[in-house]
């Protein structure tokens, strides 16, 4: 019988996860409960994907700003220092500001601007042009940006984000000066000792910052990356991808996860005989067209998964076939001759004209994506993500 579906995406409803739970236990256990309530029938390469959340409260990985702090002093034993390029979140930057601030007198706070790294805006490019403000050199004061641009909040959240950061840093007793620029180096005019909090550019950053003259770079990726009085840490990215838990908390991205994705592998080979792809996944890779904000606020989209979801897809363009190659062919015919093409296709499709318009993009932020967006970030209860058909293609009976 012709099939009529494709991929086809679930949100699973799992039990709340706890530090000290057995994921490897209770995904594959959740599965099968959910494949008798629905009546999900398990294939080879179906993918079983679970939030990085959850695999972190599980383990446990949470520290504490004071912990943050003492890490800071141990690595940049100064009286001041620079906290450059953030993120405007509460959820993923502020409590982390907090730690910053306990360890020093004096910060000063860099905002890169018209908008943050991720897309947070607290201007538009065309606010700059009507007062000829070249975001590329011109560094601005917080006095000579209230004058220019006055006080506005964002959009969705309602937060001043300027005045709320800057109260955060007095908050804990540090003095904070709050400047705008986007070129690393400005910031070397005001102190050496530098914490850059951008997350995708962060390389660059630190090496532009060391090539002229800074003394001491510290990244979000240097900060926590081992254990600070038996607290939770991520050797590989610090602070990257860790979200405010508790008022003087955060829980960290996860770590040495790769033996728990394999685990489940197994286990659901062994329950059903079908061999599944496993993969943990954050944030997705995708823009929002109303806030500007790209969305991807974590280091990868996917830090750990199965060998089956390694590479990129290898897909034909339908429409450039349908258009091109067999513009005189119709119905059957037509169905057939496309069919016959995905059939044939051999070895990497990459600079052929058949594949232009095909989504270039590994497959784990592909598949993350679509896990982002069927999870939800609130109270869906959905923090695993069963996928079928995603390897299926127009062939597929």
């Amino acid at each position: 019988m012709e099939r009529y579906v494709g991929t086809v995406s679930r949100g699973i409803r799992c039990p709340i996860i706890k530090e000290g739970d057995d994921l490897s236990e209770i995904i594959p256990a959740t599965l099968m409960k959910a494949s008798e309530s629905a009546n999900i029938v398990f294939h080879d390469r179906d993918i079983i994907a679970m939030t990085e959340s959850i695999v972190a409260r599980a383990q446990g990985n949470y520290c504490t700003i004071e912990d943050i702090a003492q890490d800071i002093r141990n690595k940049m034993p100064a009286k001041e220092a620079a906290v450059i390029f953030p993120i405007t979140s509460r959820n993923r930057f502020a409590i982390l500001l907090k730690g910053m601030a306990k360890a020093f007198k004096k910060v000063y706070l860099m905002f890169s601007y018209p908008s943050d790294e991720v897309g947070n805006a607290l201007l538009t490019i065309d606010e700059l042009d009507e007062k000829n403000v070249n975001p590329y050199s011109d560094v601005l004061s917080l006095e000579k940006y209230r004058e220019l641009f006055g006080t506005r909040k964002h959009e969705f959240t309602g937060v001043d984000y300027i005045d709320y950061y800057k109260q955060l840093i007095e908050g804990t007793g540090c003095e904070a000066e709050i400047i705008f620029a986007n070129n690393p180096k400005a910031i070397l005019a005001y102190t050496k000792n530098v914490i850059n909090c951008d997350i995708h550019t962060r390389k660059r950053t630190k090496r532009v910052l060391r090539e002229n003259g800074a003394e001491n770079v510290l990244g979000l990726d240097d900060i926590m990356t081992s254990s600070i009085n038996g607290s939770g840490y991520n050797e590989t990215y610090g602070l990257l991808g860790s979200n405010k838990a508790t008022e003087d908390k955060v829980k960290l991205f996860p770590r040495d996860a790769q033996n728990l994705v394999e685990d489940i592998q197994e286990k659901m080979l062994a329950l059903t005989g079908k061999k599944m792809e496993v993969m943990v996944y954050g944030d997705g890779a995708f823009k929002d067209p109303q806030g500007k904000i790209w969305e991807l606020a974590d280091p990868v989209v996917s830090p750990f998964y199965t060998e089956g979801l390694k590479g990129t897809p290898n897909e034909l363009k339908i429409k450039y076939l349908a258009d091109n190659n067999f513009a005189d062919l119709q119905g059957e015919e037509l169905k057939e001759a496309i069919k016959s093409s995905i059939k044939e296709k051999d070895g990497s499709l990459v600079g052929k004209m058949v594949s232009e318009g095909t989504t270039p993009r590994q497959l784990t932020d592909l598949i993350g994506s679509l896990c982002d967006l069927t999870s939800g970030s609130g109270d869906k209860g959905t923090p695993v993500v069963f996928i079928q058909g995603y390897f299926d293609n127009y062939t597929t009976e």
